[in-house]
């Protein structure tokens, strides 16, 4: 692979979906690292399989950044798919990705390219490993791939090699694109004192209730927004919350921008984790917008807690935050953007991309000349 600049390699992506950002978090970093890479010279193919619920809110068709092969079962396009990665300098199976162990299975017996595990949802999966198993990724399959990217830190990367067995964990976090997310001017559907973007999880309802409904309850003459997908339909809101179904990613700059600020929530077994941030903070903070969220363990390796976010544990954080001045808001949030334009974007994690598995060729190099 050489130096690994970018130039001229070629990377086949098995993954969960690009093509849509309904109910998942998996489209948009993708696209903001494979729009990266591209600028740097790499042709990527990305296989999807095309599943009805991400179809119909297809935001996503085609792009000159990478090549989106849709599909209907693996089947119909084996063939192809295996002779693109036999081409490829790097292939990435990645997690959630459907029937996904299987594909690996047929992948990992490809010798050539450097073999590459992208795990956007590492503590669902260890968790899933350590009881009833994944379809996605078995636990024998992982001292195969000659690089674990995990879209979380901290700890769960020694986990990963000692428990295990990677060869090579590193994380590769979320990112933004700078330039789908920036401030623009407000929309009036959107006008709110705080905002909350996220598809509904069991485990962040609790949260849910408390650092967004809760303060909704106590001041209803602020207007609230709640944007996300599959919450329960015979669910009733605060008369001052707005509810949208589903925001696509070309509208959510226009929906930060027109939050006085905007509330992150953790999904349990990420923040048990830590290490974790949802490519929504970059998202959020790229458009200047002043973030509330709650508190987990590495969040300080991202952000200045006390100058660049709010950390609220209950509704009285909230209200006492939405009580600050408008200067001292956007000062915090003006921190967070340069914060996140010199170290969360797309650009940098598809520079870190291409590092690590720098790291792995060389890792592995000894074993593949035994092996030639």
């Amino acid at each position: 692979m050489g130096a690994c600049d970018g130039a001229r390699v070629k990377i086949t992506i098995f993954g969960l979906t690009l093509s849509s950002s309904w109910g998942n978090g998996h489209a948009t970093p993708y696209r903001a690292i494979l729009s990266a890479l591209h600028r740097r010279g790499a042709r990527a193919i990305f296989y999807e399989q095309d599943a009805p619920y991400y179809a119909v809110h297809r935001d996503f068709h085609s792009s000159p950044d990478c090549d989106l092969k849709l599909y209907s079962c693996w089947e119909d396009v084996r063939a192809a798919a295996l002779s693109d990665a036999a081409e490829s300098d790097i292939v990435i199976n990645a997690s959630y990705c459907p029937d996904g162990a299987r594909i690996s299975d047929e992948v990992l017996e490809i010798e050539g390219p450097l073999h590459v595990f992208y795990d956007l949802d590492t503590p669902i999966t260890l968790n899933a490993l350590a009881s009833q198993g994944s379809d996605y990724l078995r636990g024998d399959q992982i001292p195969r791939f000659e690089l674990y990217l995990s879209f979380t830190g901290g700890r769960v990367l020694e986990e990963l090699e000692r428990h295990y067995g990677a060869q090579l964990a590193r994380p590769l976090y979320g990112c933004v694109d700078p330039e789908a997310y920036q401030r623009v001017a407000a929309h009036k559907a959107f006008r709110c004192w705080l905002s909350y973007l996220g598809t509904y999880a069991p485990d962040r309802q609790q949260k849910l209730n408390e650092l967004f409904l809760e303060p909704a309850h106590r001041c209803p003459g602020w207007p609230f927004v709640l944007a996300g997908s599959l919450y329960p339909r015979d669910r009733t809101w605060p008369e001052n919350v707005k509810r949208f179904e589903h925001v696509a990613p070309n509208r959510h700059a226009a929906l930060y921008s027109s939050s006085r600020a905007t509330l992150n929530i953790t999904r349990r077994e990420m923040a048990d984790s830590g290490y974790c941030p949802s490519g929504r903070f970059f998202e959020a903070a790229a458009c200047g917008t002043p973030i509330l969220t709650d508190w987990w363990e590495g969040l300080d390796a991202f952000f200045d807690p006390e100058q660049e976010l709010c950390v609220v544990r209950n509704a009285e954080d909230v209200l006492a935050c939405l009580s600050m001045s408008d200067v001292e808001l956007r000062a915090k949030a003006e921190r967070a953007r340069n914060r996140t334009l010199s170290e969360h974007t797309g650009e940098c994690r598809a520079g870190q991309l291409l590092a690590h598995c720098e790291e792995a060729y060389r890792h592995n190099k000894p074993v593949r000349e035994v092996m030639a």
